[in-house]
């Protein structure tokens, strides 16, 4: 099979390698559909973090379902599903309570490859997310919202999530990036009134009022702070959800929220800022990996099959496999927002 491998700091390659097999009776192999590039991925393309050369890549995609283990019975061979970047095992602790991105018990290895023909999936029966029908009953549209359900959707969705973003709120979106438009529709969603959307760009700030963004900001640092605080008549937002993870930006989240209201963050941060700044004004910060599987059973693929939601559009260039390292150059040069991985038809 054809996998992406990791070669050095902005390097992609193709490689031939053996298909992966079932090695426990929790598994199960995915033929992949579609996969696609995540920002986080340009941590290691960029070589700001470090990842072992020639290591397979990615942790999105659709896919059927090839083959299962023993112990697999929530989904069978040829079954059409999402395959999620966690893998919940469903009954431990952080699954029962719904953080199925700190399941107690996610295996390593057999999980990265996402970007190639075939992946091996661990806890496969829970955290699975079954897609009715079969690729073909669906539009190239939906095919794409359905991907973005693996990690961006239910990302953003998370930040709105554990903002505890509620009916009639105010909130402030920090990132115009993929997570920061999905956590536009995250928070329209859980029935935001006002969603003001911080955005340095005009294409994604164009996206980020189609997608229910009744404000953009596209002042910077402090400019920005005084213009949210303008637009809330100075008490500042409900709920602010921090798509960026970089330490001014929640620093910046503080800022513009009421006193009371809570951060939901879901950028992986560089480093964790003071606490006294929220202290003083009662100011709630929290978030973490995003609880795929539990959001898309709950809410998000329902929203897509009904039409309600179109994240897909986040993608907004389209590569083969083979054109791997094009796919990253667009990301890593900002002339795609995401780039989508057509893997099989």
């Amino acid at each position: 099979m054809k996998a992406a491998i990791f070669v050095e700091p902005g390097k992609m390659e193709i490689t031939e390698t053996a298909k992966p097999t079932l090695q426990k009776p929790t598994d199960a192999i995915i033929k992949v559909v579609r996969a696609c590039v995540c920002g986080s991925d340009l941590w290691w393309y960029r070589g700001i973090s470090k990842r072992e050369k020639n290591s397979f890549v990615g942790h999105e995609a659709i896919g059927i379902v090839e083959e299962v283990g023993t112990d697999v019975t929530n989904v069978k061979l040829g079954d059409f599903v999402i395959v999620p970047f966690t893998h919940g095992c469903g009954h431990c602790a952080a699954c029962k309570a719904g953080f199925d991105g700190n399941c107690l018990n996610q295996e390593s290895g057999g999980n990265g490859g996402y970007q190639g023909q075939y992946l091996r999936y661990t806890n496969a029966n829970w955290a699975l997310v079954k897609i009715p029908g079969q690729p073909t009953d669906y539009t190239d549209e939906q095919l794409n919202s359905l991907l973005a359900l693996s990690d961006v959707m239910a990302t953003g969705y998370h930040a709105a999530f554990t903002a505890e973003v509620k009916e009639g709120d105010t909130v402030v979106v920090i990132g115009d990036g993929a997570v920061g438009l999905c956590g536009v529709i995250g928070a329209k969603l859980r029935g935001a009134k006002r969603i003001i959307s911080l955005s340095h760009h005009e294409d994604r700030a164009k996206l980020a009022r189609e997608f229910g963004a009744t404000d953009i900001v596209s002042e910077r640092g402090d400019e920005a702070v005084q213009r949210v605080l303008e637009l809330t008549d100075g008490a500042g937002a409900d709920a602010v959800l921090e798509c960026v993870g970089a330490t001014s930006a929640i620093e910046q989240a503080g800022q513009v929220a009421r006193p009371g209201a809570v951060i939901g963050r879901v950028g992986v941060p560089q480093t964790e800022p003071s606490s006294n700044q929220l202290f003083w004004t009662n100011i709630g910060l929290r978030g973490g990996m995003a609880s795929v599987t539990t959001h898309d059973r709950a809410v998000l693929l329902d929203a897509v099959l009904k039409g309600e939601i179109n994240p897909g559009k986040v993608f907004t260039k389209r590569f083969t496999l083979a054109e791997i390292q094009a796919a990253y150059e667009a990301m890593d040069q900002r002339e795609a927002i995401k780039s989508l991985l057509i893997v099989s038809e």
